[in-house]
């Protein structure tokens, strides 16, 4: 069976970035993704321009799945959100627990990702397939990788349909993940997160913010580098692309690229791993 691949956008701020994600989505529906997601910024800062593109990639005739997530949220506003998009026909969630904007105090009416599921499940039934997230390498949060699993667990428990990872670029790390979730009974898909190569220095400060590791070995190449953007590309590419392989290999459903709004490296990948159809 062919993997599944998925990409996901944030909300551009100008008509210029709305305008060039409109380019890039037309590139990457190309090559027939499964579902299109976007996010919602912190505290719910994007939500009405997430609502909006999700609208629109929905009226091309993709499947959109919103970022919902639930920190400095109320039941009464999540009610209303859910409201809006099942009344519009989308299907596919990703709920996330999210973080609140700088010099936000009030965390709201929810405290964790799994009440927000649980919420949704409570309000709506089946009538959204419901995505969450997973950390193979543990969430920088959690107080051990044990307290990690069982917070993932909860959320499955509370009605997830399918989780997609942190981005990492250990393969290893995702199948002891999987392995140790399977082990607990855990049967929902466990789909690896993707993240294109494009700029080391870009990757090292979202790698810093997420808590994501990137191998030394792969640290010191690309500082080896220096300001060579293209072998910076050209290194990338190659090992995402060995990373989404072996993902491949160890069963990994399909793959959910994190494009930053860009097209160019993961339709390269793609094309890589004859994963087109």
């Amino acid at each position: 069976m062919t993997a599944e691949i998925s990409f996901e956008f944030f909300p551009p701020q100008s008509a210029e970035g709305l305008a060039n994600l409109r380019t890039v989505r037309a590139r990457l529906a190309m090559l027939e993704p499964t579902f299109f997601s976007v996010t919602y910024g912190a505290g719910g800062s994007t939500r009405e321009r997430t609502f909006d593109i999700i609208m629109e990639i929905a009226a091309e005739g993709h499947a959109a799945a919103p970022h919902l997530s639930c920190v400095g949220s109320t039941r009464a506003g999540i009610r209303e959100i859910l409201d809006g998009y099942r009344d519009h026909g989308i299907r596919r969630l990703v709920a996330l627990r999210g973080d609140l904007p700088s010099g936000m105090a009030d965390a709201g009416e929810f405290r964790y990702a799994n009440e927000l599921v649980e919420f949704i499940r409570a309000e709506t039934g089946d009538t959204f397939r419901i995505e969450v997230a997973a950390y193979p390498e543990w969430h920088p949060q959690a107080k051990s990788p044990r307290d990690d699993l069982l917070a993932f667990k909860r959320k499955v428990d509370a009605g997830a349909d399918a989780a997609i990872t942190q981005f990492f670029y250990n393969a290893d790390a995702y199948a002891h993940f999987v392995a140790e979730a399977r082990a607990l009974g855990i049967t929902i898909p466990i789909v690896p997160g993707i993240m294109p190569i494009g700029s080391f220095a870009k990757l090292a400060r979202f790698a810093d913010n997420s808590g994501a590791e990137i191998p030394r070995w792969m640290r010191k190449k690309f500082e080896s580098y220096g300001d060579d953007t293209d072998s910076i590309r050209a290194f990338g590419l190659d090992v995402v692309t060995e990373l989404c392989q072996r993902l491949l290999d160890l069963g990994a459903p399909g793959l959910h690229f994190y494009t930053l709004n860009q097209a160019t490296l993961s339709m390269e990948i793609v094309r890589r791993l004859n994963l087109v159809r």
